[in-house]
């Protein structure tokens, strides 16, 4: 299973970004999206790359969702 997770950059240099969620900071390639990036953006990371941008609504709606889903995960024996 692939799993993409939105995160908010917090630092560019232009080829790569570090972003973060939850306290997770990771770094990732921005070599597969093709769209600029600013800090504060929200983009998807999937093995370590940025492979699309998200809006903040969307990013923040997703993140409830994984975070349900999550929730449920843990309450099952």
């Amino acid at each position: 299973m692939c799993l993409a997770v939105p995160m908010q950059v917090i630092s560019s240099d232009g080829e790569t970004v570090m972003a973060q969620i939850d306290g997770v900071k990771r770094t990732a390639s921005l070599m597969m999206l093709g769209e600029e990036v600013a800090i504060g953006d929200y983009v998807l990371i999937h093995a370590g790359f940025a492979i699309s941008k998200l809006d903040e609504a969307q990013a923040l709606s997703t993140l409830e969702l994984m975070r349900e889903c999550l929730a449920l995960q843990q309450e099952q024996p």
